[in-house]
This record gives structure tokens, C-alpha cells and sequence, in this order.
């Protein structure tokens, strides 16, 4: 199939794929559902039943477009986190927020620095705009904040990216090395903190909130903790300027109301979030324990997932988790070596691990044996 000659040469450039499958397609192809869905680091424990409430009751109102500002909830997460509301911006989800901020900054070759192995939707979205994506490896599965800010000094890159927690291997710095990252970027530059998976973490890896910083931008997500991953609601904190400079670009119609009321009783419900941060820590025991069943060992997480260490390479890892997928359980892995002698598993309710754990013996051992 030849292009379509209307593109424009960026566009036609750019390799026809997406950073992820999702598992919808997975089970198309394999022309069966899963029986656990445990890769793409979701909430099973679901969305607290006052936010799914308030959906509903937003769903009747469906005939009218969402609150192109999104007034009560960044109002409300404002107060959540106490800032000013000038310095908080909705949007469709981190994925999509940082779409907006690549969009603002990168054009043609702009330098901007990531970690070879991190979040590939933030590299996605650089290729898209033309940008020259500079990477630092990974050191003991850890960001290398030390290396990313080298790696900015030497290329006089716009963006910096890290995320803490980190995907895909779960680990975390304090926040005094985060801020230790800031201080050492170029003036200019601007390093956005991907907190995606801040609600599971220790407190002492989650720096103040100082917005009106203008070397950094945060991220957060209603995705994960809150378990409203299919509403796409995500919110960024940073200074003012910055964060009105998105309207500029933004779709501003693009919240649902269901998903900004799903979120605004999300948010507020701190209990449910509580429960679901215990599940998650139960979770995380329980998947480490089945890795040990087989003799593997799994890193420490501060997030909703573990990476298990499967004891070999990539080669290995790609067919346990093929083998899983043929016995019915959806993980990932990352995607870079050395992280990728590991699969990446997401902490699911009791019963998803009741079918993680009856198959990953046999899985790991027609793997060894293929």
C-alpha cells in the first residue's frame, strides 16, 4: 500500500505504528478473551462508586458537550493539592497532555531528552512533530537523573523527560533527587515529572508542590488509582504562563462530561482510594510470591505493576509472555535491553491472580524449552 501523497513529508516519514497493542486487538487475534488482563497497568479494583454515580447521572446530560474549561474539577483538584487553579490544566489523559506540550515546544529537530526504555508514548509524540529524540540509558532500573540532565547540557534539549515512579520497572527517587535534576537543567529547559503512578508512592519520592517553578511541568492521572483509565481524564500542574499557553492548542471540547464528573467524585472519594492502595501493596506481595514459585525474583515497585526478572533476555521474556497470552493472561514487557529480561505484570484482584498464578509455571517452562 503506497501512501497517501496529500500527507506531508513529516508525516509520511513516520513508520505506520503505535507504541502499544491493545488488548481488544490481542483478542481479536487470538479469537479468544483473556482470562486476566494484567498488562496495561489498569485498575480492576474499578472506579469508586460514587464517581461511577455521578457518571451516570452525567451520562443523561450526554446531548451537551463537556465544560470546555473543565471550572469544577481543576478548581477542585487545585484545592486538592493547594495551588492556585490558573496553575492546573485538564486534559485527555497524560497521554494526551503530553501530546499538547510536544505540540507547544518541538518543531523540526528541536533536541529533547528521555530514557532509552521509558514511556514510548512521550517518544511518539516527538517523531510526530519532527523532533530529535536524545536517550540516556536506564542505571540499576532506575532513570538516570544525572545522565538525563548531561544529556540536556550537551544537546540544549527543550524537554526533559522522567517519570517517578518509573515506567516500566516500577522503581523510584526522592524528591530531593528530582529536584536535584531540576536544578541541574540548563536555563530554558523545561522537565516534565511524569507522576502518573504518585498515588502508590512513597511520600518522600513526591516532591512539594511549587508550580509556579517555571522549570518544571507535572503530570497526574485519573487512570490509574482512580481506575477511570477509559474516561481519559489527566490534569498537569506547572506555571501559569505555561498552562495557559495550552489553549492555544488544545481541544477544547475534548472532555466528556461523564469523565469530568467521574473525576471530580474520584477525587474526592479519599477513602476508596485508600482501598485501593491496599489492594494494590496486596497485590504486589502476592505477584512477587508467584515469581519466587518459579524461582524468579521481582523488583521493587512503587506502582500498580511489578517487573519480574524472568532470568535470561529479551528472547525469554518475549516467549513468557507469549506463553501467558496462549494460557489466557495479558502482561507486557519493556521493550529496551537490559530492561527486558523482565515482563512487566499489573497487581489485579485476587481471582486475575488466581489465573496468573495456576499458569505461569507451565508458561515459564515452554519458554525455557522452546
Amino acid at each position: 500500500m503506497t501512501d497517501d501523497p496529500r500527507l506531508t513529508p513529516l508525516a509520511a516519514s513516520l513508520p505506520p505504528s503505535v507504541p502499544f497493542v491493545g488488548p481488544e486487538e490481542l483478542e481479536r487475534r487470538r479469537g479468544a478473551p483473556f482470562r486476566a488482563r494484567l498488562g496495561a497497568n489498569e485498575s480492576t479494583f474499578g472506579p469508586s462508586p460514587r464517581a461511577v454515580e455521578a457518571m451516570a447521572r452525567a451520562a443523561s446530560e450526554g446531548w451537551k458537550y463537556g465544560d470546555s474549561t473543565s471550572h469544577d474539577l481543576r478548581a477542585a483538584i487545585a484545592r486538592h493539592h493547594g495551588v492556585d487553579a490558573a496553575h492546573v490544566l485538564v486534559g485527555e489523559g497524560i497521554d494526551g497532555l503530553l501530546g499538547l506540550l510536544v505540540r507547544l515546544v518541538v518543531t523540526h529537530e528541536t533536541p529533547v531528552v528521555t530514557s532509552a526504555g521509558a514511556y514510548p508514548t512521550f517518544n511518539y509524540h516527538v517523531a510526530g512533530f519532527g523532533g530529535a529524540l536524545h536517550t540516556v540509558p536506564f542505571r540499576n532500573d532506575h532513570e538516570d537523573p544525572e545522565a538525563l540532565a548531561a544529556k540536556t547540557r550537551e544537546t540544549g534539549a527543550r524537554l526533559v523527560y522522567i517519570s517517578n515512579p518509573d515506567n516500566p520497572m516500577g522503581s523510584w527517587h526522592d524528591a530531593a533527587t528530582i529536584a536535584a535534576l531540576a536544578e541541574a537543567l540548563p536555563e530554558g529547559a523545561l522537565l516534565i515529572l511524569d507522576e502518573a503512578y504518585a498515588d502508590f508512592a512513597p511520600p518522600e519520592a513526591i516532591p512539594p508542590m511549587t508550580p509556579e517553578d517555571p522549570r518544571v511541568i507535572r503530570m497526574r492521572t485519573f487512570s490509574k488509582a482512580h481506575g477511570l483509565a477509559g474516561l481519559r481524564v489527566g490534569y498537569a500542574i506547572g506555571p501559569a504562563p505555561l498552562i495557559a499557553a495550552f489553549d492555544r492548542v488544545r481541544n477544547h471540547f475534548g472532555m466528556t462530561r461523564p469523565g469530568q464528573a467521574g473525576a471530580l467524585a474520584a477525587l474526592e472519594d479519599r477513602d476508596w482510594l485508600a482501598s485501593v492502595v491496599a489492594q494494590v501493596a496486596a497485590a504486589r506481595a502476592r505477584i512477587s510470591d508467584i515469581a519466587a514459585g518459579s524461582g524468579l525474583s521481582a523488583l521493587p515497585s512503587a506502582t500498580n505493576f511489578v517487573a519480574v526478572d524472568c532470568g535470561g533476555d529479551g528472547t525469554l521474556s518475549r516467549a513468557v509472555l507469549d506463553e501467558l497470552a496462549t494460557r489466557g493472561v495479558f502482561v507486557r514487557m519493556p521493550g529496551v535491553a537490559p530492561l527486558d529480561r523482565c515482563i512487566r505484570i499489573s497487581c489485579g484482584r485476587p481471582e486475575d491472580l488466581d489465573v496468573l498464578e495456576e499458569v505461569f509455571p507451565a508458561s515459564l517452562a515452554a519458554a525455557r524449552n522452546r
